[in-house]
């Protein structure tokens, strides 16, 4: 009887073993997508689910990347006009630790591009596709026209949407929408009856529009009153010979862009000392009164920190009144 015991303990433990070995194991989680396909103006494009060296062909390129999260390679392009020889100072300077800047506009530098070793290439200067079919040719690239009259920030949602980045676009809106808040409070009642607007000078004539949407965004999101001139056509704005320049008498604080550096700085004291030898710009309020607040050109294209630093303008502009 013993032995009958011994077998049938045996037998049941030979069949747990059995059991034991065979049983299937927990399928393991799957890897993540080394690769994802998106669709952008030029058709489906393949990229790398997380790059590690991600190139901005533009200045505001490279500021989008950071904002949403992307490494950078280890040099990036800046302006190469308007005494830029670095990042524009308003970007986020930890994230550009250790990256080395290069002139790539206006003249494109490919060579640099293909140097620099991306894994990645977001260019928002997609308004030409040969620059496009370059540029996939050293990266995957996506690309956009980021210039096409549209607000920048329509396409920096559309861009975050695309490339699965919603998370880090809401993230930095928060950021801005606190800051839109403080800057409100900041300028209070100085607001009442103060209207506002970008003024430039190209090729003899002035203009005030909203462009790429950062001025305007900025001064509809704090409440400000807008000079009507530069809304129209859809923001293209109006542009102004010199004896026409009494149509801007209404505007009480104009923002005037300025390049960097000594080259910058010139360029601004020759187009002030242009325009101070017209009688009619002269006269216009915001002349006599100086209240002509500048602020770094590459904040008029349009990206995250531009947007950012546009409020700490206005916010000074109505600290100086």
């Amino acid at each position: 009887m013993r032995s009958l015991r011994l077998a049938a303990v045996a037998a049941v433990a030979l069949a747990l073993s059995a059991c034991t070995t065979t049983s299937p194991k927990l399928a393991a989680a799957p890897a993540p997508a080394a690769s994802v396909t998106v669709s952008s103006q030029f058709g489906d494009v393949t990229l790398p689910a997380e790059p590690q060296a991600a190139l901005g062909m533009y200045t505001t390129d490279v500021d989008i990347l950071i904002a949403l999260g992307y490494p950078l390679a280890k040099e990036q392009p800046i302006r190469g006009d308007s005494g830029y020889t670095t990042f524009p100072s308003f970007f986020p300077q930890e994230a550009l630790q250790g990256v080395t800047p290069f002139a790539n506009y206006p003249d494109y530098n490919y060579e640099k591009i293909l140097a620099a070793s991306p894994d990645f290439i977001l260019n928002g200067l997609g308004y030409d596709e040969k620059t496009h079919e370059r540029l996939k040719e050293i990266a995957p690239t996506y690309s956009v026209n980021a210039f096409d009259g549209r607000s920048w920030m329509e396409h920096f949602k559309e861009t975050a949407e695309a490339l699965g980045r919603t998370q880090q676009y809401e993230a930095w809106m928060t950021t801005y929408r606190a800051r839109v808040a403080e800057v409100k409070a900041a300028i209070g009642d100085k607001a009442k009856d103060t209207v506002v607007a970008p003024v430039g000078y190209w090729d003899g004539k002035v203009s005030s529009s909203c462009y790429s949407g950062v001025e305007c965004q900025a001064f509809a999101d704090l409440g400000l009153t807008v000079f009507p001139g530069a809304k129209k056509d859809n923001g293209d704005g109006v542009s102004l010979s010199g004896e026409n320049l009494g149509q801007l008498s209404d505007i009480d604080i104009a923002f005037v862009i300025i390049g960097v550096g000594e080259t910058g700085e010139k360029e601004f004291a020759t187009m002030m000392d242009t325009l101070g030898r017209n009688k009619v710009w002269a006269a216009l309020p915001f002349v006599k009164n100086n209240r002509i607040q500048t602020y770094e050109m590459e904040m008029t294209y349009g990206s995250p920190s531009g947007q950012l630093a546009f409020l700490d303008v206005i916010e000074k502009a109505f600290a100086d009144a």
